[in-house]
């Protein structure tokens, strides 16, 4: 919690209101020398004048002494946890409404909020109408707009703003996504060579764990972020049958050398079903259904642990530390149910309608079907 400020708001309001001490003392009913005190923070008001003065003033208590609701990271987790949870158990709408208590409770709490805007964005789409869709979106992009206004924390800032920029772009904003992401996203600035730099000047200072920890990291954030670029690269290019075909090769290659599809299963199930809609709206129906048995591995892997977390193995044996450093730690930001809805919209997509009546596409259908009871 950030120190109290109420002497300070005192002399702030009350200049604002361009009124003396004499003025606010006589409309309070106490005298000069008291409220002299309260703005010398040598003495408080009780509660009722405080009642008195946040009703004078136009403003809350909270605001008035300075409150400012701040969690733990511990306690992050925990709520982001339980709100998973409810949106897995509850009413969809009693979830929101859940959500939005906390926001309001906890509004300058701003690593809060950047989690709770995450949690409506792997949530949004189980609303019922599109319409709601779009004002959740715009409700989680209000408290962007409040962190970039509020925070001083660049890091945190410079989430919300990527986050804002996506929200953006799904509310169609497309000119409205570049202004804010392209002065930033140019692949020849020099802050891409930031990294390499700390850990030289780590390696300098003596501080070997702290770079091998980092690279390890960094070593690993490029990997999803290669095989990220990459299922979006494979939709990019549909009109370039044989250029997708060597990436569907390629990342293979990385993903087999780095294990992703035990560390990191839910982004190696998204590679397989974007490379399966590929093969499938060229009609290459056999290669469709080997990547879409390799995403059956990966989700069938999601739906059948216990707990989904993220971790490292013996290469990336620095992983796990940098992993419960993150905000959520090493826990899954959606639920299994959650995987359970998506499953059959991702079914049906258009590009498998060939393949409705293909046995081996029947089997996988009923797996997860048997798996849902």
């Amino acid at each position: 919690m950030d120190r109290l400020n109420l002497s300070d708001n005192i002399i702030r309001l009350r200049r604002e209101r361009r009124i003396t001490q004499e003025e606010l003392a006589d409309f309070l009913g106490v005298s000069k020398a008291a409220v002299s005190k309260w703005e010398n923070a040598q003495s408080t008001p009780d509660l009722m004048l405080l009642l008195e003065l946040s009703a004078y003033f136009g403003t809350t208590i909270d605001e008035l002494i300075g409150y400012k609701a701040q969690l733990s990271k511990e306690q992050i987790r925990y709520f982001y946890a339980e709100l998973v949870k409810d949106f897995a158990r509850l009413p969809f709408h009693e979830a929101i409404e859940k959500t939005r208590t906390l926001a309001h409770r906890y509004y300058s709490c701003h690593a809060f909020l950047l989690q709770l805007t995450v949690l409506y964005l792997n949530h949004y789409m189980l609303a019922e109408s599109e319409e709601e869709q779009k004002q959740l979106l715009e409700e989680a992009a209000s408290w962007c707009d409040h962190i970039l206004e509020s925070c001083s924390d660049v890091s945190i800032c410079s989430d919300a703003l990527v986050l804002k920029a996506g929200i953006s772009l799904w509310l169609g904003k497309a000119a409205e996504t570049i202004t804010m992401l392209e002065p930033s996203s140019d692949p020849a600035r020099l802050a891409g060579q930031d990294g390499a730099i700390l850990v030289q000047a780590y390696q300098m200072a003596g501080e070997h764990e702290k770079a091998r920890g980092y690279i390890q990291a960094r070593e690993w954030l490029d990997i999803l972020n290669l095989v990220s670029d990459a299922a979006i690269s494979l939709a990019l290019y549909q009109d370039d049958i044989e250029r997708c075909k060597k990436t569907v090769c390629r990342i293979r290659n990385v993903m087999e050398a780095y294990l992703l599809e035990k560390l990191h299963p839910n982004l190696a199930a998204q590679f397989h079903y974007q490379a399966a809609v590929m093969y499938a709206a060229v009609g290459e129906e056999e290669e469709a259904l080997k990547a879409l048995f390799l995403f059956e591995k990966c989700v069938d892997g999601l739906l059948r642990a216990e707990k989904v977390v993220l971790h490292g193995d013996e290469y990336f044996d620095r992983l796990d530390a940098w992993i419960e450093a993150l905000p959520l730690g090493e826990m899954a930001p959606r639920s299994r149910k959650f995987v359970f809805q998506n499953l059959q919209e991702a079914f049906s997509h258009p590009a498998f309608e060939a393949l409705k009546e293909n046995a081996d596409f029947q089997k996988i259908l009923q797996h997860f079907a048997k798996t849902d009871t």
